[in-house]
């Protein structure tokens, strides 16, 4: 997008673009660090928040998904769009995403995954969230809270307590 339309289209005048930004690439730099230091950071955080079982850790990485103000999926998807266009963008989506599933690799090798099951299991965590948003389902929060047991089941392997359920019906609740 060229400077002048988006100035029109935010109802400015390109001088007041440029009062903020050096160029369109600066706005473009400063749109994809937001998009790094919220998006990834968000995810790589609730990898390494305490919780006291696995489970616990996967309800932290969901609640920061399902959080107000937490992880933007509208900007990630553009983001995503952005980089099938875009090299450089590609690099540092590429990037992002080594780092979010290297988070969540660690996550589960610190309850005792050995090395190659913690891999596959961030992977399959990771890319089940980001495909439920890919796919835009319109499953309402109570079908999907009925199933949450069986979600943290079949991601950790191991019987969730009632108490990771409900807290994360209580991350909803404050959304």
């Amino acid at each position: 997008m060229k400077v002048l339309v988006l100035s029109a289209k935010m109802d400015t005048s390109r001088s007041s673009f440029y009062w903020h930004f050096d160029s369109r690439a600066d706005l473009l730099d400063d749109l994809l660090e937001h998009w790094r230091s919220t998006n990834t950071q968000v995810i790589v955080d609730a990898a390494e928040a305490p919780a006291d079982t696995i489970n616990g850790a996967i309800v932290n990485f969901f609640a920061s998904w399902i959080s107000k103000g937490s992880f933007d999926t509208r900007l990630d998807f553009a983001v995503r769009d952005w980089a099938r266009r875009s090299g450089s963008v590609r690099a540092l989506l590429d990037k992002s995403d080594n780092q979010r599933l290297d988070a969540l690799t660690e996550m589960f090798r610190r309850y005792g995954y050995a090395d190659g099951e913690s891999e596959v299991r961030a992977r399959i965590l990771y890319f089940t969230q980001i495909g439920y948003d890919a796919l835009d389902q319109k499953e309402d929060w109570d079908t999907r809270i009925s199933r949450a047991a069986h979600y943290l089941y079949c991601l950790s392997g191991k019987a969730p307590a009632e108490a990771d359920v409900e807290r994360l019906n209580q991350v909803r609740a404050t959304t």
